[in-house]
């Protein structure tokens, strides 16, 4: 590795660099920094998040901008709000010693008034959110004819999120003299479309192969019955004392009941998910970032966008329903050259992924036994001996030596250090006195573990159904029947898509998407209600009309049907009529 100092950047760029406390370039810095300094060719860059991709292309766009003018020279991309204003921070600290130079922010859940007042103060650094970005372009307050950059940062994230109309709408307006640069984890079929229509024979870096997982991240996965996944988790947790890490779920209510459950059971831990307000969410994630909480639930959903650094674990209480989606969620750890693991507890139709999931991150992951009760009270002791060993002992604590050890006398060194230890520790050797084996697994196991999934199923099924009102401060979210499933070959990102497309800047905030066979269901805030109606009248899907309605009554599709089948019985009957009398 080198160092940023032999790259040549500007002084007051190292300056501010060196503050935070950066001195080696990580890979991509060190491939992306001098190419986009000494070229203007498009660039395509490949790599995890937390490789410091942010840098990458962040100093060396603040080395070209020119801040006598006041135009907006670059345009950064982003999925979502957390991401947006994470980026603009980090720009803002590595210029922070550059005069004239001004960074925006601008995203949906907050008045875009202030964001337009902001633009008229001329910023060079624009950093938006797909949909809010196109908004401002629409209303003619954000100008990008003098654009020279234009980053997609999370490139693969923003495409799977369905913002592919609105990305392709803003290049429209960005003048043919530009550099694109676009950054991503993974590489899809749709990357390689979008490189192809608007970049001009873009060079390449990648960072280990593509769309695979991290190198310092350790796959790990627990064979469990899925009645009993709670159980290894607190295992888990309690084998990890220092834990730092995000619990993924496949629903809300999954992590709303996880999270509660870890709490009462007096472990740290608090959940996102999209029944959230933005300033609860925000909340949770302050105490997250401050490690005020160790362990954080959330789907995958709510869970776009985060931002934290030196997670030790990521945890898959569920498997994704894309197994892509597990590379974005094990780049989560293991960031900027430390290790970090990713564990998955594995049950029911889970299992059948595994071999999916190996192919994808390209390396073997490694089955693991569940620890017994015996191997977690060694860990927890060893760790409440090392706090004892190490512990400041205050001065003030010499005045009631006298009162101590008259209190103690009479017992041995050994009899002390038990009770001092027994004090603290009793409440895990209670706990896990006689604990299961949780790897032990019987016929009468399997078959249990089989029917706790199909009544999962169910369930999942069943809460998306009846969760129709819940009052937050977002509002009450309405349910959505659409006509096309996975026969359509459509998956969550294609509904985003053709919902977004349909609804072309009003930026509707989708929440849960279930597919089905030949079906799906979508939820969006009831103030959205009245524009989803307007704008799926007659919709198209490649040339299929397309039916969006309330989930509530029956789908006019199967109306039609019905009455089809009637008519043909009725022409029937005449037609036995009419032999009857020819007769």
């Amino acid at each position: 590795m080198i160092t940023f100092n032999e790259l040549n950047l500007n002084a007051k760029i190292i300056q501010a660099i060196e503050e935070l406390g950066f001195e080696q370039a990580t890979e991509i810095q060190e491939q992306a920094i001098p190419y986009l300094l000494e070229s203007d060719n498009d660039l395509i860059a490949l790599a995890q998040t937390g490789t410091g991709k942010t840098a990458a292309f962040g100093i060396p766009i603040l080395e070209q901008i020119d801040t006598s003018i006041k135009d907006v020279q670059t345009i950064v991309l982003c999925p979502t709000r957390e991401l947006c204003m994470q980026l603009a921070k980090d720009l803002v600290s590595f210029s922070k010693y550059m005069k004239g130079l001004q960074i925006l922010a601008v995203y949906g859940g907050t008045p875009i008034s202030g964001q337009i007042k902001d633009l008229k103060k001329g910023p060079q650094i624009v950093v938006g959110t797909p949909g809010r970005t196109l908004d401002l372009i629409n209303r003619k307050k954000l100008n990008l004819s003098n654009i020279r950059f234009v980053v997609f940062d999370e490139a693969d994230e923003m495409l799977s999120m369905g913002f592919k109309d609105d990305m392709d709408a803003i290049l429209e307006v960005t003048p043919d003299e530009k550099q694109v640069l676009l950054f991503s984890a993974t590489m899809p079929k749709e990357i390689a479309k979008m490189a192809s229509r608007y970049m001009e024979d873009p060079f390449e870096i990648s960072i280990g192969h593509k769309n695979t997982g991290s190198s310092n991240v350790e796959h790990q996965y627990y064979d469990v019955p899925g009645r009993r996944k709670y159980e290894v988790l607190k295992r888990l947790a309690d084998l990890n004392p220092s834990i730092y890490g995000i619990i993924f779920c496949r629903t809300r209510a999954e992590t709303k009941d996880i999270a509660e459950k870890l709490g009462r059971d007096g472990y740290s831990a608090d959940a996102i998910h999209g029944d959230l307000s933005q300033a609860q969410r925000d909340i949770v994630m302050n105490r997250f970032r401050n490690r005020n909480i160790q362990l954080l639930v959330a789907t995958d959903v709510a869970a776009r966008g985060i931002d934290v650094d030196d997670l030790t674990h990521v945890i898959n209480y569920n498997l994704p329903d894309e197994i892509a989606t597990y590379v974005h969620r094990s780049g989560r750890t293991g960031r900027a050259n430390k290790f970090g693991v990713s564990i998955v507890l594995l049950s029911g139709r889970d299992r059948s992924k595994l071999g999916l999931l190996e192919r994808k991150i390209g390396r073997q992951i490694q089955k693991m036994k569940v620890p017994s009760g015996k191997d977690v009270c060694r860990v927890q002791l060893l760790q409440l001996m090392d706090k004892v060993r190490d512990v400041e002992v205050s001065e003030d604590i010499e005045e009631y030596l006298e009162v101590i050890n008259e209190k103690f006398e009479g017992f041995s060194r050994e009899e002390l250090i038990q009770k001092f230890i027994s004090l603290e520790f009793n409440r895990f050797l209670s706990y896990y006195k006689d604990a299961d084996d949780l790897n032990a697994k019987s016929k009468k196991d399997r078959y249990k573990d089989r029917m706790d999934d199909k009544r999962n199923r169910r369930k999942d099924r069943r809460e998306r159904r009846d969760r129709g009102r819940f009052e937050e401060a977002r509002g009450r979210y309405d349910r959505f029947y659409i006509n096309l499933g996975e026969k359509h070959d459509v998956n969550p990102g294609k509904i985003l898509e053709l919902i977004n497309r349909q609804t072309k800047g009003h930026s509707v905030d989708v929440g849960q998407i279930e597919i089905l066979s030949g079906f799906s269901f979508f939820e969006v805030p009831s103030d959205f209600t009245p524009i989803i109606l307007q704008s799926f009248k007659k919709a198209k899907y490649n040339g299929f009309a397309v039916v969006v309605q309330p989930s509530n009554p029956k789908p006019e599709k199967a109306k039609m049907k019905r009455k089809k089948k009637r008519s043909f019985k009725e022409d029937d009957r005449k037609k036995s009529k009419r032999k009857k009398k020819k007769g």
